[in-house]
Protein backbone atom coordinates (compact mmCIF):
# COMPACT_ATOMS: atom_id res chain seq x y z
CA UNK A 1 0.00 0.00 0.00
CA UNK A 2 1.21 3.69 -0.82
CA UNK A 3 0.15 6.36 1.31
CA UNK A 4 0.85 9.07 -0.96
CA UNK A 5 0.12 12.02 0.92
CA UNK A 6 -0.57 13.00 4.61
CA UNK A 7 -0.86 17.00 5.78
CA UNK A 8 -2.05 18.55 8.71
CA UNK A 9 -2.72 22.28 8.80
CA UNK A 10 0.02 23.87 10.54
CA UNK A 11 -2.96 25.25 13.59
CA UNK A 12 -3.30 21.59 14.08
CA UNK A 13 0.05 20.30 14.06
CA UNK A 14 1.00 19.07 17.72
CA UNK A 15 -2.03 17.51 18.36
CA UNK A 16 -1.00 13.96 17.38
CA UNK A 17 -3.26 13.99 14.59
CA UNK A 18 -0.51 12.89 12.05
CA UNK A 19 0.40 9.88 14.60
CA UNK A 20 -3.15 8.82 14.44
CA UNK A 21 -3.77 9.41 11.08
CA UNK A 22 -0.05 7.30 10.54
CA UNK A 23 -1.71 4.41 12.79
CA UNK A 24 -4.77 3.90 11.05
CA UNK A 25 -3.61 4.17 7.51
CA UNK A 26 -1.19 0.89 8.88
CA UNK A 27 -3.71 -0.94 10.63
CA UNK A 28 -5.99 -0.17 7.69
CA UNK A 29 -3.20 -1.80 5.48
CA UNK A 30 -2.40 -4.76 7.69
CA UNK A 31 -6.30 -5.52 8.40
CA UNK A 32 -6.69 -6.03 4.88
CA UNK A 33 -3.28 -8.22 4.01
CA UNK A 34 -1.11 -5.90 2.50
CA UNK A 35 2.36 -7.08 3.43
CA UNK A 36 4.13 -3.51 3.33
CA UNK A 37 3.35 0.44 3.57
CA UNK A 38 5.92 2.54 1.42
CA UNK A 39 5.77 6.60 1.35
CA UNK A 40 8.19 9.21 0.10
CA UNK A 41 9.09 12.33 1.77
CA UNK A 42 11.43 15.49 1.15
CA UNK A 43 15.02 15.86 3.09
CA UNK A 44 13.47 18.90 4.33
CA UNK A 45 10.50 17.45 6.12
CA UNK A 46 12.25 16.05 9.43
CA UNK A 47 9.16 15.99 11.20
CA UNK A 48 7.72 13.75 9.47
CA UNK A 49 10.79 11.66 8.56
CA UNK A 50 10.80 11.18 12.84
CA UNK A 51 7.11 10.90 12.77
CA UNK A 52 7.54 7.93 10.36
CA UNK A 53 10.55 6.46 11.89
CA UNK A 54 9.01 5.96 15.43
CA UNK A 55 6.23 4.27 13.74
CA UNK A 56 8.13 1.64 12.22
CA UNK A 57 9.17 3.15 8.56
CA UNK A 58 12.41 2.26 8.05
CA UNK A 59 14.58 4.73 5.17
CA UNK A 60 15.08 2.32 2.04
CA UNK A 61 16.22 4.65 -0.75
CA UNK A 62 16.94 8.17 -1.56
CA UNK A 63 16.82 10.10 -5.17
CA UNK A 64 16.98 13.44 -6.34
CA UNK A 65 13.88 14.51 -8.01
CA UNK A 66 15.29 16.55 -10.66
CA UNK A 67 18.96 17.68 -12.02
CA UNK A 68 18.89 20.72 -10.38
CA UNK A 69 18.19 19.00 -6.94
CA UNK A 70 21.91 17.93 -5.90
CA UNK A 71 22.93 21.62 -6.04
CA UNK A 72 20.61 22.01 -3.49
CA UNK A 73 20.91 19.67 -1.39
CA UNK A 74 17.83 18.60 -1.99
CA UNK A 75 16.47 14.93 -2.23
CA UNK A 76 13.49 12.33 -2.00
CA UNK A 77 13.45 9.66 0.93
CA UNK A 78 11.33 6.35 0.35
CA UNK A 79 10.37 4.86 3.60
CA UNK A 80 9.29 1.19 3.75
CA UNK A 81 7.19 -0.39 6.99
CA UNK A 82 7.11 -3.86 6.63
CA UNK A 83 3.50 -5.62 8.04
CA UNK A 84 3.28 -8.65 9.90
CA UNK A 85 1.54 -11.48 8.38
CA UNK A 86 -1.47 -13.48 9.62
CA UNK A 87 -1.43 -15.06 13.40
Amino acid sequence: LELKRMSVSREHRGWGISRALCGEVLRFARARGFGAVVLSTSVVQVAAQRLYESEGFRKVGAASPSLLAPLFCFQIFRYRCDLPGPA
